[in-house]
């Protein structure tokens, strides 16, 4: 527990961190300096934004003999300013020096969606709201689908105005609603062996059925609120679960639609945020991701602590 509090708090301030770095870049008109980090040499950013290292140079004030491997951390130590204010001193002298933002300047390897991912991904930017309801509603069923990342583009798309915020939010939000509860009602009207010889694929067995009918019997709302939003990945399974064990059905759906909606405004809000260069905004969702599952890791040894207490 205190390992996973450690990690959120490092993690949401690198989240800030990137965030501030992101913006800065979006507001100097060179989305793909986002990138810049601390760990940076002089001579990398000078080949990675293909810029003069001694235009580079000129343009930070620094002496012209400086060592081009010395790293953008240790300058910023040198001269007494915070990492992520020196970042945006970088910036701006970058801003100054390319002629034309190049989402691909600095080359960093990610994980992105499969090619069925991809192909969802470029539908959703042709058809719009039928593609993205149809990929989120299919995701809270269990298919493997990148429904929070096609969220993500969904709100990006909606910051420059090709999608509209209120049609994308409602459909966003209904589309995973209406999965959750398809999925609820699958579990309620078919018995549970069937269930555990045919939706293996979502990791539903009898073991696991019990484990989230015993979690649903103690915290009931919480457990239904938590895999809507910090731990979405197993909404799926508690979504039949919660059928099978005739979970309560209007506290069911309350809970689902409250968990959906912090869910899709949280993603609709990182597309906003990320704008169009989702490739230069990889860093912030990485980090921020990466700060939502400490936070889910943190509660969940809570939660089991706060039990433990209470056994005893």
């Amino acid at each position: 527990m205190l390992a996973s509090a450690v990690a959120v708090v490092v993690l949401s301030v690198r989240t800030y961190n990137s965030l501030v770095l992101l913006r800065n870049a979006q507001a100097l008109g060179t989305p793909a300096i986002g990138k810049v980090r601390p760990w940076m040499t002089l001579g990398y950013v000078a080949d990675s934004y293909q810029v003069g290292a001694a235009e580079l140079v000129d343009g930070l004030g620094l002496p012209r003999n400086v060592d081009p491997n010395t790293s953008l951390l240790a300058i910023a130590v040198e001269q007494r300013l915070s990492p992520v204010a020196y970042m945006q001193q970088v910036q701006r002298a970058l801003a100054g020096l390319i002629a034309a933002p190049r989402a691909d300047a600095v080359t960093t390897v990610t994980s992105g969606p499969g090619t069925l991912g991809q192909q969802v991904l470029a539908a959703m930017l042709v058809y719009g709201y039928p593609v993205l309801g149809l990929t989120l509603m299919l995701g809270a069923l269990g298919v493997p689908l990148p429904a929070g990342l096609a969220t993500v583009v969904a709100g990006s798309l909606a910051a420059s105005g090709k999608l509209d915020w209120t049609v994308t939010a409602v459909v966003a939000l209904s589309a995973s609603v209406i999965g959750d509860m398809a999925g609820y009602g699958l579990g309620r009207l078919v018995r549970p062996a069937s269930l555990e010889r045919r939706a293996g694929w979502l990791g539903y067995s009898a073991t696991r059925r019990a484990r989230v009918e015993a979690l649903l019997a103690r915290w009931g709302g919480l457990a239904v609120l938590l895999t809507r939003t910090l731990v979405s990945s197993l909404s799926a399974v508690v979504n039949l679960a919660a059928g099978a064990a005739r979970y309560r059905l209007r506290d069911f759906a309350v809970q689902a639609l409250v968990g959906r909606l912090a869910w899709t405004s949280a993603y609709l809000a990182v597309g906003y945020v990320a704008g169009s260069d989702l490739d230069a905004a990889s860093g912030f969702l990485l980090n921020l991701s990466l700060a939502l599952i400490a936070l889910a890791v943190f509660t969940g040894s809570g939660l089991a602590v706060l039990r433990r207490r209470q056994s005893s």
